[in-house]
């Protein structure tokens, strides 16, 4: 009986092996392609950018500082594969005004071609208690986490799906799986990305993505992960043990693109909430304990 059940356990992973690459999306190629980033000039952005191409990519830079752009792209160039290779830079706020955003992004499929990878980095961050955030930083994130990634993507989507090629990363962070104490501005901009992400997939887009990283990561680590998992097209990208625990825990009714990956999510939902729960419990004694620790201080301060 019990031979019999290793057996049907075999033969039940083997078919999983066999039937995912039918629903898996296409590689996407590098070599040639157009990859726009945005927030391309530092962090996560520039060592993406650097990481794409390193496989042969054309590259679109867009951030705000022309002269950071300037000194990333003679640092990427240092990378080159081929001599026809080209970094183009567009100094460009993109959570400002859609159509300046639209006309630069014209301008560089002009001249690179269509946008083959759209990865969405730009962003930004306050933290501290959510009533001593001054109201206009929570606008101010809205509109570079979120509208800095809903413009450019809404630039390119057209041609992506006039040509049935092309896919979009949304690089969100742990903060947008789940809210921590003293992001209450950055928090919510980064989850509704997610949404914005889910409900892009089910558009007739051939793939989209949306990379979720964690920041006590080097950002070349959390490059190579991105760029890895946007030419597998996977929906969901991790990085570390807690990174991944949380996409799976996080994972609700977003989209699969294979069975294991749906497979691994069912088997260890349950075993990731107890550790979750533990996780919880752990965060809320930290806050309660420092908050005391403040407390004491400064009643201590005033009676001195």
């Amino acid at each position: 009986m019990l031979l019999l059940a290793a057996a049907f356990v075999v033969a039940f992973v083997l078919l999983l092996y066999m039937v995912s690459p039918l629903i898996s999306p296409k590689p996407l190629k590098l070599p040639g392609a157009h990859v726009v980033v945005t927030g391309g000039s530092s962090g996560i952005g520039k060592c993406i950018a650097i990481e794409c191409y390193k496989q042969g990519a054309f590259i679109t830079l867009i951030a705000r500082d022309e002269n950071k752009l300037l000194q990333t792209k003679k640092e990427i160039e240092k990378y080159s594969v081929n001599d026809k290779q080209v970094v183009l830079c567009i100094s460009v706020d993109v959570s400002k005004d859609y159509e300046q955003v639209e006309n630069v992004l014209k301008q560089a499929q002009e001249k690179l071609g269509p946008v083959d990878l759209l990865v969405n980095c730009a962003g930004t961050s306050v933290t501290g208690k959510f009533e001593a955030i001054e109201v206009n930083s929570f606008e101010r994130l809205m509109a570079v986490n979120y509208l800095g990634s809903v413009y450019p993507s809404r630039a390119v989507i057209s041609t992506m799906k006039e040509r049935r090629m092309g896919r979009i990363v949304f690089v969100s962070s742990q903060a947008g799986q789940l809210g921590l104490f003293g992001y209450t501005a950055y928090s919510p901009t980064k989850f509704a990305l997610r949404g914005l992400a889910e409900a892009l997939q089910m558009e007739p887009l051939e793939t989209k993505l949306i990379s979720e990283t964690s920041s006590v990561c080097q950002a070349e680590q959390v490059a190579r992960v991105i760029v890895k998992d946007a030419i597998q097209g996977n929906f969901n990208s991790s990085v570390g043990s807690d990174g991944y625990m949380l996409s799976i825990l996080t994972s609700g009714m977003s989209p699969v693109t294979s069975i294991t990956e749906g497979l691994q999510q069912v088997v260890c939902m349950g075993i990731f909430r107890i550790i979750g729960l533990f996780y919880l419990g752990s965060f809320d004694s930290i806050v309660r304990r420092c908050m005391m620790q403040r407390e004491k201080s400064e009643s201590a301060d005033k009676t001195e």
